[in-house]
């Protein structure tokens, strides 16, 4: 095998590796699967949708493709307390799944690679944080996601995930901006 096409088997099995990884759906069964696929489409009716999401997460308890499947749907429903509920789980098992301490605010820049896109679920627990210091500005809680802001950048100050962009909207919030 030549090299362009010993890098080309190495790029697909990367790409392979990635996508199988269960933030990707790796390793949902296909009852959840299909059950989130009819949630998906049943969306416009909160009844069949619910009973669909139930059903994808009796399929596949804890699996991160039904957690993102029910954030998905409270968030854009508006119903962001229950949205902020299953952040805090994605969070917390995000945490264990990384052996990063429970509580966020003990989490440290050193405890993984916060600004490298190769490693997925450091990234995925930043998202969890920034969705978290959203849900509780939306909420009223600015201290709450003030603290969560800055521990993004604690974590990442390159700030790859964008958290000064949300710590800017809170300070005019703050000044009476917003």
């Amino acid at each position: 095998m030549n090299e362009a096409a010993s890098r080309q088997t190495e790029v697909l099995f990367a790409e392979e590796s990635v996508l199988s990884h269960p933030l990707f759906g790796g390793g949902l069964p296909p009852a959840a699967e299909r059950a989130l696929e009819h949630a998906g489409l049943a969306y416009s009716d909160p009844a069949k949708a619910e009973v669909f999401l139930r059903e994808a997460e009796a399929a596949a308890p804890d699996h991160f493709a039904v957690l993102i499947g029910w954030y998905r749907y409270y968030f854009y429903k508006g119903r962001l307390a229950e949205a902020l509920a299953i952040g805090k789980h994605c969070l917390a098992k995000t945490a264990r799944e990384k052996n990063f301490p429970a509580d966020w605010r003990e989490v440290r820049a050193s405890d993984a690679a916060f600004g490298s896109y190769d490693d997925i679920m450091a990234r995925f627990f930043m998202f969890c944080l920034k969705g978290y210091a959203y849900l509780n500005m939306r909420l009223g809680d600015l201290r709450e996601g003030r603290e969560a802001l800055e521990k993004l950048l604690d974590l990442d100050p390159t700030d790859r995930i964008n958290a000064t962009l949300l710590l800017d909207v809170l300070e005019r919030a703050e000044r009476g901006d917003e």
